[in-house]
């Protein structure tokens, strides 16, 4: 019978054992009577239960029966000590029943307990509660008997409560692990009823039960049922009861059922492990040899164009990003299979081994198939490019040979020249710019095939590796498509590229006259810009008209020499223009010196030549002016007042006046304009000059005229 089954009744503590002992070693059991009505079945219960606690050697020694009716009434007593006739006969040797000081003197004694010994089978002494001690040690007794024995009936029914359970449950555990256990060991067992073993768990846990028990034996060896000193003895669940052997025993054999167990879930964990592990590799496996090894066998074309590579590339790109799950599935497992070999034992080195080598290659193979997959597909990718770049040259080139170049001015043959440029990687036009253009044109159309045949071969040989991953599959087909392309893409540039160099030649020619004309219209417009140079340095420099007729003899030699310069370059641009009139007829053009640099040269000219004379009169009115002063100026003793002629004063002072009015007057254009020499200031200053050399002339015509108006006066 368990405790927790009749808790309740044991809770009203009907019976109790208290651990002590009478004279001959036997138990000590009690049983308070109250003043309230005491139930005899649950009394007859609570016996039962007490009586099966200790062992058949304690109850060979028979119980010391204590029956307190001091506060009970007499008919009850006696109805108790009538039913331990029937409880316990045997087991008991004597009934003390504690009797109130006074009250049943007179009502016992037509009923004596001693009469009735041999009919009871024990027997029955009354007893006072002070006098309790003759019969039982007062260290036996507890307290309400005025004993020192300590007892404490709820700690004592906790304590049993826990006993039980552990109890319990250590011998259910005890089952349950020996069947898991025993079954493990089975070898012929078949696989459904080792898994159906491997996934038996025990009820309870097993490390709960173990510290409950070791909780519960501490207790025991610590607090016997008489108490330490200073203690509290809760239970007579002593070396006598086996309490404490029967605990140890249980523990002993949990210890050694559990270690046996978590052996058997060490090998069960490893096993389905090992288990788990090769379903996953299985599955890297056949999904790799699978559906993923199917992808990359219907991935063979390299495509026609950059767009049709790129649309690979990215169709690639999907595929590896599938296969990238499956690699990082194989990256963990090739880790936990690594961590297995360092910890695992031998008989599973083979197996795991095994797994790892077959894992490893087939994702080894297959990232090699991906990255040749991958690379095969950049190189056609960079081939398709330099195909179109090629491609897009030789069509720029072709259409600029093929259409007739017929340009209206110098812009759009400068236009057309940075056209050429720039398809040729932007030279400068030197002094030959058609032949290093067509050099130029010829070397980078062979650097540019050079670099094609190059990509195209080495996209080749690549597609010919292709065969070494297929898996015995015949690709000849797809790899005749593909080089057949190839071939046909080299082959087309070359044939392109023959047909632009063979109108090279036959441009060439137009292509220098072309030039040419440029170049003589540039030059006849530098003439034009020359020529404008030279009238503004004329109207601007070339003010001065000497200080003496010495000076004015070297300006005006100057000044041949520098209209000598004038005339060589308009000479010189009227010969560029007639060359663009015969390059014109040449190149079958309208005629271009008909456009604005020739009436630009002519009008230049014009203005220099008008400005020129100019400058040349008032040079020569200096040259005049200064020779006479400097003849009239010079002192000439032996000039008599005869010779004196006083007419040439007066011519040199007019042709003074005049030079000084003409240096006022601008230079008058056909069209209209004027124009200045110099700066007013410079025109002042050579004024000035002129000035003081008729006020010097002036002063010798006086100095000449006072002698001889002395001579009339006497």
């Amino acid at each position: 019978m368990d405790a927790t089954v009749i808790l309740p009744i044991l809770k009203k503590k009907l019976a109790f054992l208290s651990g002590g002992k009478d004279r001959r070693s036997g138990l000590i059991l009690t049983i308070p009577l109250c003043s309230e009505q005491t139930s005899m079945d649950e009394l007859s219960v609570t016996l039962d239960y007490l009586l099966s606690i200790p062992s058949d050697k304690c109850k060979a020694r028979g119980f010391t029966v204590i029956v307190d009716g001091r506060k009970s009434q007499w008919n009850i007593v006696k109805t108790v000590v009538l039913m331990l006739q029937n409880v316990v006969p045997a087991e008991v040797s004597l009934v003390c029943v504690v009797k109130p000081d006074e009250f049943w003197d007179k009502k016992v004694t037509h009923f004596c307990f001693w009469k009735e010994k041999d009919r009871l089978g024990f027997e029955v002494i009354l007893v006072s509660g002070n006098k309790l001690t003759r019969y039982i040690e007062p260290s036996q007794l507890t307290e309400e008997f005025g004993g020192s024995l300590t007892y404490d009936h709820m700690d004592w029914l906790n304590k049993r409560l826990v006993f039980e359970k552990f109890t319990k449950e250590s011998t259910s555990l005890l089952d349950e692990l020996a069947v898991i256990n025993n079954g493990s060991d089975k070898g012929n067992q078949n696989e459904k009823d080792r898994s159906m073993d491997f996934n038996y768990l025990p009820s309870v846990d097993p490390e709960t039960v173990l510290q409950t028990g070791h909780e519960l034996l501490s207790e025991l060896q610590q607090r016997r049922f008489n108490g330490l000193e200073g203690g509290v003895a809760w239970s007579p669940m002593d070396d006598e009861l086996l309490a404490q052997p029967q605990v140890m025993k249980l523990l002993d054999s949990l210890r050694e059922q559990y270690t046996r167990y978590q052996e058997v879930c060490r090998q069960r964990s490893k096993r389905t492990q090992l288990d788990e592990i090769q379903q996953k590799v299985m599955q890297v496996v056949n999904w790799l040899e699978g559906p993923g090894s199917e992808q990359l066998r219907t991935q063979w074309g390299i495509g026609d164009s950059i767009r049709a590579s790129q649309a690979l590339q990215q169709k690639h790109e999907e595929i590896e990003s599938q296969h990238s799950e499956w690699f990082a599935v194989y990256v963990e497992l090739n880790q936990q299979i690594a961590a297995l070999l360092n910890a695992g034992d031998e008989e599973d080195l083979v197996e795991l081994k095994g797994l790892q080598q077959r894992l490893s290659d087939v994702c080894y193979r297959q990232a090699s198939q991906l990255e040749f997959r991958q690379n095969l597909l950049q190189i056609a990718l960079e081939f398709h490019g330099v195909a179109q770049e090629l491609s897009q040259q030789l069509d720029g080139l072709l259409g600029m040979l093929c259409v007739d170049v017929a340009p209206t001015d110098g812009a759009a043959i400068q236009q057309t020249l940075k056209l050429l440029e720039e398809k040729l990687k932007s030279v400068e036009i030197g002094s030959s710019p058609i032949n290093y253009l067509m050099n130029r044109l010829s070397s980078t159309l062979d650097t540019g095939l050079q670099g094609l045949r190059e990509k195209g071969q080495n996209l080749l040989d690549q597609i010919s590796n292709q065969a070494s991953w297929a898996y015995g599959k015949d690709v000849s087909s797809e790899n005749k498509d593909n080089v057949d392309h190839i071939q046909n893409v080299m082959e087309d540039m070359q044939l392109r590229k023959q047909r632009c160099e063979d109108m090279v030649d036959v441009r060439r020619l137009k292509m220098l006259q072309m030039v040419q004309l440029f170049k003589c219209e540039e030059d006849a417009a530098q003439a034009v810009e020359w020529l404008n140079e030279l009238l503004d340095a004329l109207l601007k420099t070339h003010i001065r008209l000497g200080d003496d007729s010495q000076e004015t003899k070297i300006l005006i030699e100057k000044h041949r020499k520098f209209v000598d310069v004038a005339q060589s370059t308009y000479d010189y641009g009227r010969q560029l223009l007639q060359a663009t009139v015969v390059l014109c007829q040449s190149l079958r053009c309208t005629s271009r010196s008909s456009g604005d640099t020739l009436p630009k040269l002519n009008r230049v000219w014009k203005q220099f030549t008008i400005t020129s004379e100019e400058r040349v009169h008032r040079l020569e009115m200096a040259l005049a002016f200064h020779s006479n002063a400097e003849k009239i100026l010079q002192e000439n003793p032996d000039l008599s007042e005869s010779v004196l002629d006083f007419e040439q004063f007066e011519e040199i002072e007019g042709v003074g006046k005049s030079l000084l009015d003409r240096l006022t007057v601008p230079v008058i254009y056909p069209d209209g304009t004027e124009q200045y020499f110099g700066s007013p200031s410079d025109m002042a200053s050579t004024a000035e000059h002129i000035r003081e050399r008729i006020k010097m002339v002036c002063l010798k015509k006086q100095q000449l005229l006072e002698p001889d108006a002395s001579i009339r006066e006497s």
